[in-house]
């Protein structure tokens, strides 16, 4: 790489990593806990790229933005932050970042990224960009994983677009939040947002009705699978004949529409017409890593309510990550609220969650209920239900590692536990190093607990 980098980050560790690798790769580097600095420096016509954090001692990253843009057109910002909801993301594409990337971050990625803002020359916005009136940020959309990350981004890029969306993921995973929030976001954020019941389309003049009321605003068709054929065929007139003020078409899904194009229940012209653009939210065990965040959003969200101030302790941490959760975030919620309300102390034990979670099964069939088939087989199910859940798009990129961590994580606890957390025989169980044996431990965030095993 060939260039100068400005970095603003109040963390000195950070500030020295990138300096150091960014140097190592060519770049000349200027570092800074201060915005102040940084905007003195991007006034004097010095560097070719600025990584700024959000959060700093003496503003805010993306309010600079602006700023930088004015006195340097064409100057790619790469936007870092700890603040992994989807309003940072949002809020970094209407601002025109070059680029976002939640912390922790991965180092080679930014390199990468850094790389690329650098080779690339940025021409100036020829329009100025609206701003988006302030929202709270309790959207229950937050989480630091990489599809959560990808599902931000699709989301700034779409949200502005005319194109129509087809939201898909699993019952309580938060479709019709995703489309609320495409609207509350997007250019038609003045005009109504209006979700279709079946009373709506049962009638000959229910389209015409739905129409006057959306004015141009959004118009959401919820569980597109449950409308029926006749229904089905009312919404491709409309889509087709929208009249004077055209509204933006969405609508959600939590079965497989291919599935569903097959068996004739639902129009392949209507699939055609609402696909322009497919959205998949992710289940909850598909970011596992999300849990204590989202649980912690939850409980903070309670106090704000008026409930007792609450925090989970490590056990009780571990039993909600390790946790099918068929609701997904729905059901998350609703555990954390009612562990909340029900906790004797400040910290919320393993034994508090056992209780509210109560005898439900996990993932794997209970005893007595096998179905003889291997684990091979039952892997390649899982990751078939996978892909198709994700319909005509591939699953976000870092599938291979994310498929591995989660084979991994319970097989290296389920081996703790029935070595009585003896690591020495956990190792040699598996057939690894037992120093390969405590980075993984240590990178999963593994809690060991040593007692007597019968065995």
């Amino acid at each position: 790489m060939d260039g100068t980098v400005l970095v603003a980050d109040d963390d000195r560790t950070i500030r020295t990593v990138l300096t150091q690798a960014l140097t190592r790769a060519g770049c000349k580097v200027h570092a800074t806990s201060s915005l102040t600095t940084l905007m003195r420096w991007v006034g004097e016509g010095k560097g070719d790229v600025v990584i700024s954090d959000v959060v700093m001692p003496d503003g805010n990253g993306l309010e600079m933005l602006p700023k930088i843009a004015e006195d340097r057109p064409g100057l790619p910002v790469i936007v870092i932050s700890a603040q992994n909801t989807i309003m940072t993301a949002i809020k970094a594409a209407e601002a025109e970042a070059y680029d976002y990337l939640p912390k922790p971050f991965d180092l080679p990625e930014l390199m990468k990224r850094t790389a690329r803002a650098l080779s690339q020359s940025q021409v100036a916005a020829s329009s100025s960009v609206e701003v988006v009136p302030d929202r709270p940020e309790e959207l229950p959309l937050v989480g630091r994983t990489e599809v959560m990350q990808s599902l931000y981004r699709i989301v700034a890029r779409v949200m502005n677009t005319d194109l129509p969306i087809l939201v898909t993921g699993e019952s309580g995973t938060g479709k019709s939040l995703i489309a609320k929030i495409i609207h509350d976001l997007s250019d038609r954020r003045t005009l109504p947002f209006v979700v279709a019941d079946e009373a709506d389309l049962a009638e000959i003049d229910g389209p015409a009705r739905l129409l006057a009321r959306v004015k141009g605003g959004t118009l959401l068709f919820d569980e597109l699978s449950d409308i029926g054929e006749e229904e089905q065929a009312r919404i491709v007139r409309m889509i087709d004949t929208p009249g004077e003020h055209q509204p933006r078409f969405m609508a959600t899904s939590q079965v497989d529409l291919n599935s569903a194009l097959a068996a004739g229940t639902l129009r392949q012209d209507l699939y055609y017409r609402l696909s322009g653009t497919q959205i998949h939210v992710p289940a909850l065990r598909e970011r596992v890593e999300d849990i204590p965040l989202l649980a912690e959003h939850f409980l903070a969200r309670a106090e704000a309510d008026g409930a007792a101030h609450r925090v989970l302790g490590d056990e009780a941490r571990n039993k909600l990550r390790a946790f099918a959760w068929p609701g997904n975030v729905r059901q998350l919620e609703n555990i954390v609220r009612r562990l909340g309300l029900t906790s004797r102390f400040e910290e919320i034990s393993g034994a508090e969650v056992d209780v509210v979670l109560g005898p439900q099964s996990s993932v794997a069939p209970q005893a007595g209920e096998s179905t003889g088939e291997s684990l091979s087989d039952s892997i390649a199910r899982h990751l078939r239900r996978y892909f198709d859940l994700h319909g005509n798009q591939l699953p976000p990129p870092g599938l291979y590692s994310r498929v591995l961590r989660e084979l991994e994580m319970p097989l290296i606890e389920i081996a703790l536990e029935h070595t009585g957390g003896n690591q020495a025989k956990c190792a040699d169980l598996l057939g690894i190093n037992r120093n390969t044996l405590r980075k993984k431990i240590t990178d999963l965030d593994i809690e060991v607990t040593r007692r007597r095993k019968l065995m």
